[in-house]
């Protein structure tokens, strides 16, 4: 049995992540985690999650419910996702981020933590995301610099971050290959929960990389599979390609 705090519970990614834990006979929430000015601090963590009441509160200090706790799991912002990382570095408690927005600074952060704990980091969680980072990196180097590049992404409107973890992952991609970032182009419009794409442009034809995320359900089963991952692992510094491979 794998236990788990969950950070950000009240968010869209913390609900679905914890309604499929209460699915998953490997695990057993152990806490879970929002802000302290949150209108959820202090309300029962199955109630929020729509299962009726499991006796356990919703918090906002992660260092009072940590105790036997095997993985936290972060998507929420990047001040949180760093206070956290240092009370799990200090715990010993693997983490599993899918924050973004992050700064090189605080990356460097996690990075510097995962010499003591177990990290699994990405700006996107789902399977058909990983293998598009892959084939980016491979379109880019095959075709060459005879082909433009350009990357589109699409959000929900209330997504803060522009352009998006995946869209840098995928400019990171390209940029491994050619030597330079490409342009990305952000929009935030209406519900969408996360459209890629990969624009290469010759002289005679049109090349396109998509992936379209139909459900959060594909990122916090990514999370999941992560936090699997980890309750085996030594520290170290993990990516979602690891987890994938390993699978």
């Amino acid at each position: 049995m794998i236990k788990i705090v969950i950070s950000g519970i009240a968010g869209r990614m913390g609900k679905r992540i914890g309604v499929l834990v209460l699915k998953d006979k490997d695990f057993a929430i152990k806490g879970a985690l929002e802000s302290v000015d949150s209108s959820f601090i202090g309300k029962d963590i199955g109630e929020v999650l729509g299962a009726g009441k499991m006796d356990k509160k919703v918090s906002s200090d992660f260092g009072k419910i940590s105790d036997d706790c095997d993985v936290v799991i972060e998507f929420t912002y990047p001040d949180a996702t760093i206070e956290h990382l240092e009370i799990a570095r200090k715990k010993k408690i693997a983490i599993v981020i899918g924050t973004t927005g992050l700064s090189s600074q605080d990356i460097e952060k996690i990075k510097e933590a995962s010499k003591d704990i177990p990290i699994v980091f990405s700006p996107n969680m789902s399977i058909g995301a990983n293998l598009l980072f892959k084939l980016t990196e491979m379109t880019s180097m095959l075709l060459g610099e005879d082909y433009n590049v350009e990357i589109t992404e699409v959000h929900h409107a209330k997504k803060k971050d522009a352009p998006s973890g995946t869209a840098k992952r995928l400019g990171e991609a390209v940029s491994k290959a050619r030597g330079k970032m490409p342009p990305i182009e952000s929009i935030r419009e209406g519900d969408v929960v996360g459209d890629h794409t990969v624009i290469f442009t010759g002289k005679e034809e049109r090349i396109e990389l998509k992936h379209s995320a139909f459900s959060r359900d594909t990122f916090a089963r990514g999370a999941l599979n992560a936090a699997k991952f980890l309750k085996s692992r030594k520290s170290g510094f993990y990516t979602m390609q690891d987890v994938i491979t390993t699978s």
